[in-house]
């Protein structure tokens, strides 16, 4: 059983490469970098040539402070490495990129419909079919010599092993690629005769292999190191509450997005037009799932300029009413097609007033979400979110639910870090909620229903 583990993490924003400690769940180190856009020919794209330099430099740094048994893979959605068997044949495409929109109406009239995919439209890049549709039309001889799609947890393995996967996990994230209610590929696969370029299916609990001589000789690892399948980024993050807690709970999972996940919840209709999707999870479950650029919105909000809100700056937006209205991300979450604004001039306010009126904007938003997916019983927060006091707070007032930041140590790391120990890992209780420093809202009833009424 692995002591130690290597979780190589890749957000849409940063890289990490984290020592974890599978069995208690702890980070033991921990390394970031930046994961910026490109944007130069053939359009925006990540440098994964920097990343990869990152990787293997960290991967020999942390071997040398601690031996690493394991090596896991957890990654952001919406983004694929093409290749050819040797390299990238056309370099990894920011999902915010608007290229995909130049063949918008060709791709919608073969996307397959929203009941087979739980798979909402969503703009740019956001949908991986559609990104992988524009890269075919735009690049149609360098797409002829791709050999392999892969998601980009399981292009990090490829670049690690030389052994190419698929898995669920990362097909079903908002990719129009997969069926989550029947374990399979989409429709629009065969349709786009892109079969043979998808490898075999793999589980995020599988070990593809152990690293080549090349990463061995780069890091001082031992060539016999073995590396997982990787795991898409949110379900990383939902895979030890899924081993520990008993439904029905929820999770709010925070980052550049929030992604709420509704496990064991009511059963309802979910409705793409408000960003409703379904998620497969570790076990090829699927999972009801909603979300919106949470971190995104916090910045832009904040002006960049987070700062603790006093109790006096909390009883002035909540006395004053002062409110951001959604959305500050078109076309994403609950309230895409809503365009975002001010209920009082922003440049007017301080910056613990405004970091108020944002966290109470993402604990609105956050209540939408979960209700249009059914959540029910106790909300998990995990991420930034989690150590905002004001939100979690603000989240548990409208949902009139526990809400629990989760304690510890815990997000996407700590879960690709738990693939190790196999589908059967042991699960630890659950800590008693705290809820220190959660501040006193009154007046939030009224501030929510003016909230829900301004905005219809």
């Amino acid at each position: 059983m692995p002591r130690c583990v290597a979780v190589i993490d890749i957000g849409k924003t940063n890289a990490k490469v984290v020592l974890v400690d599978p069995e208690e769940r702890r980070e033991l180190a921990s390394e970031t970098t930046g994961n910026p856009v490109i944007r130069e020919a053939p359009y925006p794209h990540h440098d994964a040539d920097a990343l990869w330099r990152f990787i293997l430099e960290q991967l020999g740094a942390m071997h040398r402070q601690q031996p690493v048994d394991a090596i896991s893979i957890t990654a952001h959605g919406s983004a694929a490495g093409l290749i050819d068997g040797e390299r990238l044949v056309l370099p990894i495409l920011d999902y915010e990129h608007d290229g995909p929109e130049s063949v918008a109406e060709a791709y919608d009239a073969v996307r397959p419909p929203y009941k087979e995919t739980l798979s909402p439209r969503l703009p740019a890049g956001l949908n991986q079919g559609a990104q992988i549709h524009w890269q075919q039309h735009a690049f149609p001889e360098t797409f002829a010599r791709v050999t392999a799609i892969l998601a980009n947890a399981q292009y990090w393995a490829w670049r690690l092993t030389g052994q190419p996967a698929s898995e669920p996990t990362s097909l079903g994230a908002h990719g129009d690629l997969w069926m989550p209610l029947h374990g399979r590929f989409s429709t629009l696969v065969e349709r786009l005769g892109w079969t043979d370029l998808f490898p075999p299916l793999r589980s995020p609990f599988d070990i593809l292999g152990p690293i080549l001589p090349a990463v061995a000789e780069a890091t001082g690892l031992p060539a016999d190191t073995p590396v997982m399948c990787g795991i898409h980024d949110s379900n990383a993050s939902l895979l030890p509450h899924l081993i520990d807690r008993e439904p029905p709970f929820s999770v709010v999972s925070s980052g550049t997005w929030v992604i709420n996940f509704s496990v064991g919840g009511r059963q309802v209709a979910l409705n793409p037009e408000r960003d409703c999707l379904a998620n497969v999870n570790a076990f090829h479950d699927p999972v009801f799932c909603s979300r919106f650029m949470g971190g995104r919105e916090f910045e832009i909000l904040t002006g960049g300029m987070m700062r603790e809100p006093s109790e006096a700056d909390i009883a002035r937006v909540l006395d004053e009413r002062i409110m951001a209205l959604p959305s500050f991300t078109e076309g994403i979450g609950p309230y895409g097609t809503h365009a975002g604004d001010w209920s009082h001039n922003p440049d007017g306010l301080t910056d613990g007033v405004r970091t108020a009126a944002a966290s109470l904007y993402l604990a609105l938003v956050t209540q939408t979400a979960l209700e249009l997916i059914g959540a029910d019983g106790p909300v998990v927060v995990e991420g930034p979110l989690a150590h905002n006091p004001l939100f979690c707070a603000a989240l548990e007032g409208v949902v009139e639910r526990p809400v629990e930041p989760a304690s510890g140590t815990m997000g996407s790391s700590i879960g690709a870090a738990l693939l190790t120990l196999g589908q059967d890992a042991p699960s630890k209780p659950v800590p008693a909620p705290s809820r220190a420093g959660y501040p006193r809202l009154d007046g939030l009833k009224t501030y929510a229903q003016t909230w829900r009424a301004k905005i219809g």
